[in-house]
């Protein structure tokens, strides 16, 4: 039976190679959308891993986590330095690293911090960040940066950076009088940890001097400027390890509650939690439109099929001439609707795996998604059998159809 349907496919090969077609390309589009979705999730989930809190200016919590570590937005307000230092002297935090963002480096964000960033950030399964080259800033004007960085960039160790003002693309306001130096590139996260210039709080500090409302107004020289007090007087968050884990809430509560200045403490599992609950909707609404997109694949093999039925009556008559009964005719049919969809699946997920190779590189450096290459998940292997059942229940059609011709219909065809 399955030679007779293999034989039967390439008598019709064209129009069963168009029909193939688009069963493949339909299962490359829901295969592709359920994995772009997986990786997005899980890309998004191992950014940030050890942190107990973030802590910013008092806002709703995606918009926090979503400037302070994924660097997208812009933050409402800073927190002061004196608040920072007396929050981060709780009996119960074992360790904080603080950020502030706000300027850039030819599109790529910069952010300032101390030593303990490189010692305490941690990414995906409590991975810490390693050195690909050099070392972590020791003075004011050292600046380390992210492995997308490096490679966009074509830096090199001890190459020379000017940070621009502001957090554009674009700055006609640059620090070019107060150059850092690169003394360390970190190796790849698939993190925005990648995108970003690191430099010192002093230097950040550093570079700010004699600066109103946007404007220079006093030039310093590099040793000018570290003879100031580069004391920061404010940043824009940070991040909050815990000596125990169970006393989280009662510090966010209290860090909610501070008087001196409205702030806001924030879980990041639940803020996580909360961005993907908003982003449902239209994860749901693409994830529909895939589906439906292979169901217009499979409606095209049924009227392929059943099209094609009445020109191959003939046929059929002569199958039964020769004894196949309508059992018989009707698993033919069943057949080759399962072979049709079987084998556009498979080279839909040849197209997959093509497109994911060659695409992979690009979406890892331009968008920070890193896609693996492996055997289909879960979900995967759920939407392919789903698929492969739609395409033997369209076949049921046309196999009905031919089960119920009579030897007599089809031999008394005229031509």
């Amino acid at each position: 039976m399955l030679i007779l349907a293999l034989k039967s496919l390439w008598a019709r090969r064209l129009t069963a190679g168009l029909t193939l077609m688009a069963i493949a390309i339909s299962v490359l589009l829901l295969l592709g959308v359920e994995k772009v979705r997986v990786e997005l999730k899980d890309s998004f989930s191992r950014t940030l891993s050890g942190s107990d809190l973030i802590v910013g200016a008092r806002t709703g919590q995606i918009n926090l986590l979503l400037y302070s570590v994924f660097r997208l937005g812009n933050p409402t307000n800073n927190i002061s330095w004196d608040s920072y230092q007396r929050i981060k002297k709780h009996k119960d935090i074992a360790w904080t690293i603080p950020i502030a963002l706000g300027d850039s480096h030819q599109g790529f964000r910069v952010l300032g911090t101390h030593q303990d960033y490189f010692k305490h950030y941690a990414y995906g399964r409590q991975q810490a960040l390693q050195l690909a080259q050099g070392r972590v800033f020791n003075n004011t004007f050292e600046a380390v940066i992210g492995a997308d960085v490096a490679r966009t960039l074509g830096y090199q160790l001890n190459d020379s950076l000017i940070i621009a003002h502001g957090a554009g693309n674009t700055s006609f306001s640059l620090h070019d009088d107060l150059p850092f130096t690169l003394v360390g590139i970190l190796a790849p996260t698939g993190t925005p940890v990648d995108k970003t210039v690191h430099i010192r709080l002093d230097g950040l500090e550093a570079i700010h001097l004699g600066w109103e409302t946007g404007r220079k107004t006093l030039n310093l020289s590099v040793e000018q400027a570290i003879e100031q007090d580069l004391t920061p007087k404010s940043i824009t968050a940070f991040l909050v390890g815990m000596h125990n884990k169970v006393q989280v809430f009662g510090l966010q509560r209290a860090i909610n509650n501070y008087r001196a200045e409205p702030l806001s403490a924030i879980l990041p599992a639940a803020a996580l939690h909360e961005l993907w609950g908003l982003l449902s909707i239209a994860e749901k609404a693409i994830a529909f439109i895939a589906l439906f997109v292979v169901v217009a694949g499979l409606l095209g093999m049924l009227t392929t099929l059943l099209a094609g039925l009445s020109a191959r009556r003939r046929e059929l008559a002569i199958l039964r001439a020769l004894g196949a009964g309508p059992r018989h005719l009707f698993s033919l049919l069943i057949m080759e609707a399962l072979l049709l969809t079987a084998l556009g699946i498979s080279l839909g997920l040849a197209l997959l795996y093509g497109a994911q190779l060659s695409l992979a590189p690009w979406l890892q450096a331009q968008h920070g998604l890193l896609l693996t290459l492996g055997w289909p998940s879960i979900s995967e292997w759920r939407l392919i059998g789903l698929t492969l059942l739609a395409g033997s229940v369209m076949g049921m059609l046309p196999a009905l159809r031919a089960y119920f011709y009579s030897l007599h219909d089809g031999m008394s065809i005229d031509h």
